[in-house]
Parts: structure tokens; C-alpha cells; sequence
């Protein structure tokens, strides 16, 4: 669910995408490249939506020397990548909303959920951190408060601000809310892919940055 600080709303973010013609398991009509909110709250299209966009992200064409050549079955093709791949991209990141004034900051394009980390060197290390580009959102501590730039490329952008105890908080509960995703997750996967139950968990765990239970 989403946590809010106020008047401040934190999500982890997934971007949808594009699916013409899948059916491999059900997935929900979203509008791809549209961000999806992960939680434990997601209907199971919503978890396949999820599953697929992810594995999705990682679908790409084995190298020549590839030692795991991709499977012939399209299931096993889908999800050579997500399953096999070393480094795991999950695009999408943290979307923080000012219900008050209705600013929203997105994360931009090739920032990926697993880089969520950097949220922290706003609060413990160098002070800024940055997420992604067109739009290029900046995030900057000064002192006990934080100011949020949704595109620090604009001279006019708008800003969203808050308090380093309060962003904190928020991060801790994004956590939560990633955690209780991945539950549900292995819940649908073992009724939709019971032959791929633990690989496809592990992967999702390990492109989310998150333990497994």
C-alpha cells in the first residue's frame, strides 16, 4: 500500500511492458510503458502483469558463447533471460507524490528498481542522488530536509519537499511494500508457472534486491 508522510505519498514503481499478443499466463490491461505501483495489494493479472514485464525487461538474445543457449519452448525462451542473466534490470523506481500540491516525481528513463539504493546516499552518504533522465529527477539533502526536483534539467521544475525522518520512514515502508509484492509472487507463480516456482521466485528476489523467505 502506499505509505505517505503527511501529505507525501512513496511507491515502488514498475514500468509496464508492451505485451501485444502474450499468452503465457493472464495479464492485466494496462497501458504499457505506464508505471504500476508494487505491493501486496495487486490482483493476480496485476502479479502477471508484474512477472511478465519483468522477465520482459530481461529478454534479451543470448551472446554467441552463451553457455545456457535459450530454450525452444516459448515459456523457456520468456524466461531465459530473467532466469539466467548475471545482472538483472528492473525498470522502473521510486514515484513520490505531494498530495497537497499534486507534484509528482517519476523516476526517468533507464533507472531500474534494483538501483533504489541510491535513495540512501541521500540520507547517509554524499547528500544527492539522481533517477534517470527525460526527466532527470534529483533528490538533495540540506540539513534536515530533502528537496525533490522532478526534472532538474528545467529552470521552472517543480519541487517536492520533506524531512529526512520522514523520507526515511517512507523508504522503510517501500521495503515493506516490495517485501509483501514478492510473497504474493510466489504465491501466483506457484499456481501459474508450478514448474518454474523456485527459479522464478529466486530471480524476482534477486532483480529486486530482496531476500528470500
Amino acid at each position: 500500500m502506499p505509505h505517505t508522510s503527511r501529505v507525501i505519498v512513496l511507491q515502488p514503481v514498475l514500468e509496464v511492458a508492451a505485451s501485444p499478443g502474450f499468452a503465457l499466463w493472464p495479464v492485466a490491461g494496462i497501458e504499457p510503458y505506464g508505471f504500476l505501483p508494487l505491493s501486496g495489494a495487486l490482483t493476480p493479472a496485476e502479479v502477471g502483469t508484474a512477472v511478465m514485464s519483468i522477465a520482459a525487461h530481461n529478454d534479451v538474445v543470448p551472446a554467441a558463447d552463451d553457455s545456457s543457449p535459450r530454450p525452444e519452448d516459448p515459456l523457456g525462451s520468456f524466461l531465459h533471460g530473467l532466469l539466467t542473466m548475471d545482472d538483472l534490470f528492473v525498470s522502473g523506481g521510486l514515484r513520490v507524490t505531494d498530495t497537497a500540491s499534486g507534484v509528482t516525481l517519476l523516476p526517468g528513463c533507464c533507472n531500474g528498481l534494483e538501483e533504489r539504493g541510491d535513495w540512501l546516499d541521500v540520507l547517509d552518504g554524499s547528500g544527492w542522488a539522481t533517477f534517470g533522465h527525460d526527466p532527470s529527477p534529483l533528490a538533495e539533502r540540506h540539513g534536515d530536509a530533502v528537496r525533490l526536483t522532478v526534472d532538474a534539467d528545467r529552470d521552472d521544475s517543480p519541487v517536492i519537499e520533506c524531512t529526512a525522518g520522514d523520507l526515511r520512514r517512507l523508504l522503510t515502508g517501500a521495503e515493506r511494500d516490495l517485501t509483501e509484492f514478492l510473497d504474493l509472487a510466489t504465491a501466483w507463480t506457484a499456481r501459474q508457472l508450478p514448474g518454474h516456482t523456485t527459479p522464478v521466485i529466486s530471480a524476482l528476489a534477486r532483480a529486486l534486491l530482496l531476500p528470500l523467505r
